[in-house]
């Protein structure tokens, strides 16, 4: 059994562990970095779900089939003519692995120049302060350090019942790796990867039908978002059935058939293929050793406390391990607070002002309080909106579906959420953050100059609708 001490040592090379260890390395610690994540020829991946099997891909996707229905739908609005258009899935598909292999090595690359040192293997806490590597190619190795910084991520929910082949019912990974448009794909939960992979495969022909236990569409967002939300995806042919409770499927060589409960009564659907997108959980499976001292709770969380440290002294956990959203961002604010708090005693990381994103067409973002919240905790406020429509540069671009809503402290103005639904939302919700983490008023965003014309207006104009003075609309 060899060991080597170091510093620090970080299980997982996602989002929060791989930032963790470039940020631990910057600060003068010895790191190590542990991830069993290979690719297609067994080669380690750096990047974890993210990169190779997440968000990026899906943004790759997501833009290649936009771009496609922006040339077999809207090209002929510009004067473009087009002949007859086609898609061709497998080279869509090879420059998406390219883009993952572009950024996975990039990381490969810093990992070098930052001098940490990189284990590709199975990593489990073993106790305070040692961590045992298991790989196929190589026997145990034993990694001592003073601390340990868990960030192994999360994995797709199983249904039960529903087993995964990833040849008719296949998880969100499985989704992104489709070699041709099936002519019909169920999925099941309307949720960010639910209505994601749906976009993709609509625009690129296949008739969708989404499944959602819930009552409501996007039940955390703001409420005007997610009614306005659900009217644009209704429109666009994405056939999105909230209450609809799964309680069978059954497959065979054409596909497979869906039995659910809805307030209908008991239904039936028949389709080509199928995807499973009700969730992740933490992925902690044999993260711990039986005698390390470290639980997991029923969920398969990590309990940590406001600096991500364990009960366990000098180990920490971050990201989709830990309670939260998870999100990728999260994640490597966590990873890079705990380095902080490691090298110098002090890291931070506000919760509150984790921005949301959803990479549909329209886009959605949000940060900070809804409106529903804010009722349910007596906050006066008052809501700010306008929308995407009256905006010169919406007009344009040709996107003009959706809007952007202002919650302000009606005492206070102070700025308490910020909801859009729109072009560029993803962009458009980073100067709100910002601005709510200056702690803004609406009178600050309405006071600050906006180049034109820009989206970014449309923010402008929300900030002065708060007090009822919005220029390029009627004021009710």
């Amino acid at each position: 059994m060899t060991e080597t001490a170091f510093d620090v040592v970080v299980i997982g090379a996602g989002p929060g562990g791989y930032v963790a260890a470039i940020r631990c390395a910057q600060l003068g610690l010895r790191t190590a970095c542990v991830d069993r994540w290979v690719s297609g020829d067994s080669a380690p991946s750096l990047g974890g779900t993210c990169l190779n099997v997440g968000c990026i891909p899906s943004k790759s996707l997501l833009e290649s089939s936009e771009r496609f229905e922006a040339i077999t739908h809207e090209a002929g609005a510009h004067g473009i003519a087009t002949g007859a258009v086609t898609i061709d899935v497998e080279k869509m598909q090879g420059r998406k692995r390219q883009i993952v292999a572009e950024l996975t090595g990039g990381i490969e690359a810093l990992f070098k120049a930052n001098k940490i040192s990189f284990f590709s293997g199975h990593g489990t806490l073993v106790k305070s302060g040692h961590v045992r590597v298991l790989s196929k190619d190589s026997s145990p190795r034993d990694l001592l350090a003073r601390h340990v910084i868990l960030a192994s991520g999360s994995t797709p929910i199983a249904l039960p019942g529903l087993d995964v082949d990833n040849e008719r019912i296949f998880d969100s990974s499985g989704a992104l790796e489709f070699s041709t448009v099936p002519k019909t794909l169920g999925i099941i939960g309307a949720g960010v990867i639910g209505l994601e992979l749906g976009s993709v495969w609509r625009r690129l022909g296949a008739s969708v039908v989404i499944l959602e236990a819930q009552d409501e569409l996007l039940s955390t967002a703001d409420p005007m978002i997610a009614r306005e939300a659900k009217k644009q995806f209704l429109k666009q042919g994405l056939d999105i059935r909230l209450g609809c409770k799964v309680t069978r499927v059954t497959k065979d060589a054409k596909g497979c058939a869906i039995y659910f409960e809805s307030a209908e009564g008991v239904e039936e659907i028949q389709v080509e293929r199928l995807v499973v997108a009700v969730g992740r959980r933490p992925y902690s499976d044999n993260l711990l050793d039986e005698g390390c001292g470290l639980t997991v709770d029923d969920r398969g969380f990590i309990p940590v406390n406001a600096s991500c440290a364990t009960e366990l002294e000098g180990v920490w956990a971050i990201g989709d391990l830990v309670h939260g959203p998870m999100l990728a961002h999260k994640a490597s604010e966590e990873g890079i607070a705990v380095a902080e708090q490691i090298a110098t005693g002090q890291g931070h990381v506000d919760h509150s002002l984790v921005p949301w994103v959803i990479y549909t067409h329209p886009e959605i973002s949000w940060v900070g309080a809804t409106e529903t919240e804010l009722k349910e905790s007596k906050t006066p406020f008052t809501a700010g909106i306008f929308p995407f429509a009256a905006s010169g540069r919406a007009k344009a671009v040709g996107d003009t579906a959706g809007f952007a809503k202002i919650l302000a402290h009606e005492d206070t103005d102070r700025v308490l959420g910020v909801h859009i639904i729109g072009p560029q939302a993803s962009e458009l919700i980073n100067e709100a953050t910002f601005a709510m983490a200056m702690e803004a008023s609406a009178e600050d965003l309405a006071r600050t100059i906006h180049a034109h014309p820009t989206l970014g207006e449309v923010l402008h104009e929300a900030a002065l609708a708060t007090a009822r003075r919005a220029i390029h609309k009627v004021n009710r």
